[in-house]
């Protein structure tokens, strides 16, 4: 070996112990080994910083966003509801919500399909009860091959493509990985209806604040206008259009309550129906019949941007200036620029209306406001924020934008119209316009770190190939692999990439394989398509570990689950997907 290229072995060995070692950041550990490569001479001053100008960076960060904006719809939970609550048996809801996230993730990043449905897991599992990890593990591993089935599902999908772009002047565009990730989607779903089975059972997750403190139990108002779907309903077909959701406690109408509501009362236009439910519940309830949440004291929001307005959760505390006043006389509005949405007093089921309520010390408040002003209006009322709602009060046209803005972006890559960099910067600037999604909430959602790692190290994985280093490892793989059938070289390929994704980010996986993977095709006398696809599909099947892919680390808080537990469900369906993938990858990819 020349010198180039022991000095870029050893960064590459160095960079990967520093990943195993978790003690730095992988995006540190990436802009480390950029700054090493850059003082051995193996990354030249002009191509250091390209990797932060190239198409996947755009590409990923735009995706994010997109995948935020449609989370934040709520439309694809919307959708879902009522089917879900109609499931008893566990196999069905796993059908259910496994084939969904599955499905999802194949338009959305898969960590925001999972993010969508996995409130519907947690209430499922709550009123069917069994263990939310019955059912949290199987949702991520199927949203990790989900991400298989599409271009932009995985960014380990995007690096592949790119890298065959300046291999063989091609990209894979993108459903050409559908073949291959349907399949094998399809294989994980049929095993995981059974293997959960594997799951110890006695897994909980630890108590939220919320279930700590009791606050899904609020009541609030909403009104009824002119032309309104819900006029002329029963109450009674009311609860049957929200699916039941919420309650409602009483009507007021020409200004007198009726304290006892039947379920055959006719809603009129200009009624206000009193609610109690889940705050979500409440919105859902209101908006999907036409009425408007009642906004106590809340003047006209003229001039105020409605991506600057903010629901806040808080508890009120003892010395609040609020404790012993009336909700009605307080002007929280005209005093301090807030309105009070709902109330939930624990233990007590309130009936009066929202203005005639005094407020009490330990009642729980949705308060809404400018999100810049909040903190300091809580501080000054003595409330104790507990978290910000994703509470959204408009009409459902507006949640189906985002949906409408993805399915053209979509169609315009798969039709070849525009590249797929363009059309999902289009997509993600889109979102901002038409406030799908808030600049704020966007910055929020790029995941910057991964960001700063791809930027960083596609000069790193460049100089692999420039000092040909590729070419050498490329040969000792052919050399192990001699003797070998095609099928145990893709084979080889794919297990090398599943086992090295553990220990790094599955994009560090692909942007170090990948072009190993097509110099060890090019050794073995085969055309690359499925040596790198076999790496797409290792690099995003990482089943063995809560750290090797986001996924498995958002549901192992909640599902209660344990390291070990996460072999204990992987370990077959990653041998399965080797099974089922290497076949697969060859009938449509033949060597």
């Amino acid at each position: 070996m020349a010198m180039p290229q022991i000095l870029a072995v050893l960064i590459l060995c160095v960079m990967m112990a520093l990943f195993v070692w978790g003690r730095l950041r992988y995006d540190v550990v990436a802009l480390l080994a950029l700054l090493a490569s850059l003082a051995a001479g193996t990354v030249t001053p002009d191509q250091a910083f390209r990797g932060f100008s190239d198409d996947i960076v755009i590409i990923v960060g735009s995706a994010l966003v997109v995948s935020a904006a449609i989370s934040r719809s709520g439309v694809i939970e919307a959708a879902m509801r009522r089917p879900f609550r109609r499931l008893r048996r566990l196999r069905w809801q796993l059908l259910a919500l496994v084939g969904s996230v599955t499905a999802l993730s194949a338009l959305v990043k898969n960590i925001g399909a999972l993010a969508m449905l996995m409130p519907a897991a947690m209430k499922m599992a709550k009123r069917s009860g069994h263990s939310p990890s019955a059912y949290l593990m199987p949702m991520a591993f199927g949203s990790l091959l989900g991400g298989l089935i599409t271009l932009v599902g995985t960014s380990p999908n995007i690096i592949v493509s790119r890298v065959r772009e300046q291999i063989t002047g091609q990209p894979f565009t993108m459903f050409d990985y559908a073949p291959v990730g349907i399949g094998l989607s399809l294989v994980g779903l049929v095993f995981l209806l059974f293997g959960h089975r594997l799951l110890p059972q006695d897994r909980r997750a630890t108590a939220s604040l919320s279930e700590a403190v009791n606050i899904s139990d609020y009541h609030t108002e909403a009104t009824v206008p002119e032309g309104a779907a819900v006029a002329g309903m029963t109450v009674g077909e009311y609860l049957g259009a929200v699916d039941g959701e919420v309650a409602v406690t009483g009507l007021v109408r020409d200004g007198a309550r009726r304290a006892v509501t039947l379920p055959d009362t006719v809603i009129q236009p200009g009624d206000t129906l009193l609610l109690r439910g889940e705050p979500n519940a409440l919105e859902r309830a209101a908006i999907k019949v036409g009425m408007e949440l009642t906004r106590q004291h809340a003047a006209a929001d003229e001039g105020v941007p409605a991506d600057s307005i903010g629901v806040i959760e808080a508890v009120m505390t003892p010395t609040s200036m609020l404790v012993g006043q009336s909700v009605g006389r307080i002007g929280l509005f005209d005093q301090h620029g807030v309105n009070l949405i709902a109330i939930s007093r624990a233990g007590h089921r309130m009936t009066q209306r929202l203005s005639r309520t005094v407020l009490a010390a330990g009642d729980v408040l949705l308060v809404q406001g400018p999100i810049d002003l909040l903190p300091e209006r809580m501080r000054v009322l003595g409330l104790l924020p507990l978290a910000e709602r994703k509470i959204r009060l408009g009409g459902m046209h507006k949640r189906l934008l985002p949906v409408l803005i993805l399915v053209l972006a979509m169609a315009g890559t798969a039709a070849g119209l525009v590249p797929v960099a363009v059309a999902f910067f289009a997509a993600a600037v889109l979102m901002i316009l038409t406030r799908a999604i808030s600049p704020e909430e966007a910055y929020e959602a790029v995941e910057w770190p991964i960001l700063v790692m791809l930027g960083a190290l596609i000069p790193v994985s460049g100089a692999l190939q420039e000092t040909g280093v590729t070419d050498l490892l490329g040969n000792w793989l052919s050399q192990a692999a001699a003797g070998l059938p095609a099928w145990g070289a893709v084979a080889l390929l794919q297990i090398v990439a599943m086992a090295v994704t553990p220990f790094l980010n599955n994009a560090a996986t692909v942007l170090v394989m990948a072009p190993i993977a097509a110099t060890f095709a090019a050794q073995l006398g085969y055309r690359p398509d499925a040596f790198l696809m076999a790496v797409a599909v290792g690099a995003g099947c990482d089943f063995l570990t809560p750290i090797g892919h986001q996924c498995n680390t958002l549901v192992m808080g909640p599902g209660g689950y344990r390291f070990g537990d996460y072999a204990r469900l992987g370990a077959p369906l990653s041998a399965l997907v080797v099974l089922a993938g290497v076949p697969l990858i060859l009938w449509t990819w033949p060597v």
